[in-house]
């Protein structure tokens, strides 16, 4: 070694130092990637003992070259070399070198390099670990919204990982002038790009949009402005839409075929031909269109209603559904603004002529038994601000509200609606019994039900007025105060009652008659006390029928509440509380049409062996809801309806004891088919 004044000379030293420190990293990086191997704590203190020695070995000569004498100084760097380097070597080195040698292990997974892997693993990580797409945003460096549009675009097979996409730069497909040319005809009748492509596909020529986009715009053509698939004229699921609505025939149709979510509505086919719902139509003298017709309007709302509809504006749901079109006569059901347009060009006398050639028909097939007519009052609330409805007492909601006051009639024996008003006045609500009893006296001559409602439904005046004028019997309750129920007390003496009733839970009560006077109402009238019922006050009913045995004045009044039932299942699954308007006449035909959907829904349950007292929401739920075909050959609608597990109830009416026509297409032979 070179020494210059007793001194070794710097750049020796340098190169020295330089070359014990790389052979140095070298043993490190050796020894840190057998020990890391290895695993064995024994091994790997025993290869940290070589390493010292090693290096105590190669820095001997640079040791005793530089430091001389000086002991302390010589100690501290053996020291530092053995301790401080030593951990520090042995810490942070075998981890970086172990983390860039070794690749083949789970970090190509959890880290991946390429897009096409990333996307892949995020997608995994979503459906196969269902791990929240929060998560799944942040392992992979990408927003929640992002792996949202992944999982949207992999279920509806717009990704493709059967082949990596490639990386880096692709070298560009080649497009001859042939292309181009057809490329720029179509653009010039305004096709967009992919309509092209769908073309250039028909021709056998499979080119990519983004390549189509690529031509267009060397070629100097500008983008579309965008255009929603309703404007093109395709719906989402490739529909055709018309233009507009209009009636059809069934020789336009001929060889079509089409499935459809809505062909339970066939269902009510034969009992509406059944009804004779064309000369209803006639008879109550409904306005059409030139493109429309009187009967496709009313098939169009009774549609809606039959499906269970909340509001008329909802129609655009089921717009472009081809089987309720043809089931109203139309190629397609008419837009919201056509059928509120409508509704609002209806006066009280056309929804008054329909339902009493509704009702009239009904009778004559023998719908309403007459005996018994449950009445009761109905308020559909009305939340708007500025409307002029009178506040009514609601009794669902146990509190007075502005709303529409509706009052249906109800045949005690079917449950059937026979009768509905909405365009009524508070101060107008006593003498709705007398309108209705001139109603029904036009559709039953000479018959006089016996009418049973609540003690509000009228007054004291009204029920002499049935009784001296019309001699109609009635059962209702008589208004009781605290006098009244405290005089009840001594009553005496009781008599215990049998009501037959199967499912009623106190079926013996205890009854005491009197015959009494009532402040406005002339003459006597029958009392009957009753208690013990499961209620903690006695109630008060009254009638003027003397002669009908008090076991069924108990039960005929307890049957008041199928009126009320009726109500709650035209509230549940017609909507009749969405009111929709507070003009009057259009609450009226709406509460009309409820009517007519609760008639179907009745006569269809009839039919269907085991679900005779099924209510309309179980009805859809297990028959008229559903998926099917609709083909037309030879003049012949045949609906065709899946594999269902109440198939066979289907199969087992007899259809062809009914009408096998469809009334909105001038009678058409209608087939129906049951898998």
């Amino acid at each position: 070694m070179t020494v210059i004044h007793g001194r070794e000379n710097p750049l020796i030293i340098s190169s020295c130092k330089s070359y014990i420190n790389c052979r140095r990293l070298n043993i490190l990086y050796y020894v840190a990637v057998n020990c890391q191997l290895a695993g064995s704590i024994n091994l790997y203190r025993m290869l940290l003992k070589f390493l010292l020695s090693a290096i105590a070995s190669y820095c001997m000569p640079y040791r005793y070259c530089k430091l001389g004498d000086n002991i302390f100084l010589a100690f501290f760097v053996y020291f530092r070399d053995c301790y401080v380097l030593s951990f520090i070597y042995l810490t942070f080195i075998p981890s970086y070198c172990i983390r860039y040698v070794r690749m083949a292990d789970e970090k190509f997974f959890l880290y991946p390099k390429f897009d096409w892997q990333r996307r892949y693993e995020a997608l995994r990580a979503s459906f196969v670990d269902r791990l929240p797409a929060k998560v799944v945003a942040d392992r992979f460096n990408y927003t929640s919204q992002y792996i949202h549009l992944l999982r949207h675009q992999f279920i509806h097979e717009k990704i493709d990982f059967s082949e990596p996409v490639p990386e880096g730069k692709v070298a560009r497909r080649i497009v001859d002038s042939e292309i181009r040319k057809k490329i720029r005809n179509w653009r010039e009748q305004r096709l967009a790009a992919g309509e092209i492509t769908e073309l250039l596909s028909g021709d056998g020529i499979e080119i990519s949009v983004r390549t189509v986009e690529r031509v267009l715009r060397e070629e100097g053509f500008p983008k579309l402005p965008r255009r929603t698939r309703l404007k093109t004229g395709l719906t989402v699921k490739g529909t055709e839409v018309p233009d507009h609505s209009t009636a059809i025939s069934i020789q336009e149709l001929e060889g079509r075929t089409f499935d459809s979510d809505s062909v339970g509505i066939f269902l009510f086919a034969p009992f509406l031909a059944k009804l004779g719902i064309g000369e209803i139509v006639q008879a109550a003298g409904l306005p059409g269109t030139k493109a429309i017709p009187s009967w496709s309007y009313f098939l169009s709302f009774l549609a809606l209603k039959l499906l269970g509809t909340e509001r008329y504006a909802h129609v655009g749901d089921y717009a472009f559904d081809p089987a309720l079109g043809l089931f109203a006569g139309l190629n397609v059901l008419p837009k919201c603004t056509a059928m509120s347009t409508y509704s609002y060009s209806l006066d009280d006398i056309h929804i008054s002529r329909l339902q009493t050639a509704f009702v009239g028909n009904a009778s004559r097939i023998g719908l309403y038994d007459g005996k018994y007519v449950n009445l009761d009052f109905h308020t559909i609330p009305h939340f708007g601000e500025e409307s002029v409805l009178e506040k009514h007492w609601a009794g669902a909601r146990n509190k007075i509200m502005k709303g529409a006051l509706t009052l249906f009639a109800q045949d005690g024996e079917s449950k059937l609606i026979l009768y509905t008003d909405a365009d009524i006045k508070r101060s107008e609500s006593d003498d709705q019994v007398l309108q209705f009893l001139s109603f029904w006296k036009r559709i039953r001559r000479g018959i006089k039900p016996t009418l049973v409602f609540d003690s509000k439904f009228t007054s004291y005046i009204k029920l002499s007025e049935l009784n001296a004028s019309h001699e109609v019997k009635f059962i209702t309750l008589r208004r009781r105060g605290k006098n009244l129920i405290e005089e009840a007390e001594h009553l005496s003496p009781w008599k215990r009652i049998e009501v037959p009733h199967a499912k009623r839970k106190y079926k013996n009560p205890q009854v005491h008659e009197s015959m009494i006077t009532l402040r406005g109402y002339e003459g006597e009238i029958r009392q009957v006390v009753l208690r013990g019922n499961g209620r903690e006050e006695p109630a008060f009913l009254i009638t003027n029928d003397f002669n009908m045995p008090v076991e069924l004045v108990v039960s005929n009044y307890a049957r008041r509440w199928r009126v009320e039932n009726g109500i709650a299942e035209a509230v549940k699954f017609f909507h009749l509380n969405a009111l929709s308007s507070p003009i009057l006449v259009k609450v009226h035909f709406d509460v009309a049409m409820t009517m007519i959907a609760d008639t179907l829904y009745s006569m269809f349950a009839k039919k269907l062996r085991g679900f005779e007292d099924c209510d309309a929401p179980k009805l859809y739920r297990h028959f008229v809801r559903g998926k099917g075909s609709i083909s037309i050959k030879n003049q012949t609608v045949t609906v065709t309806y899946p594999r269902r597990a109440h198939n066979p109830i289907l199969r087992s009416v007899l259809w062809d004891h009914l009408p096998g026509v469809l009334p909105g297409m001038g009678d058409t032979n209608l087939r129906l088919r049951f898998k």
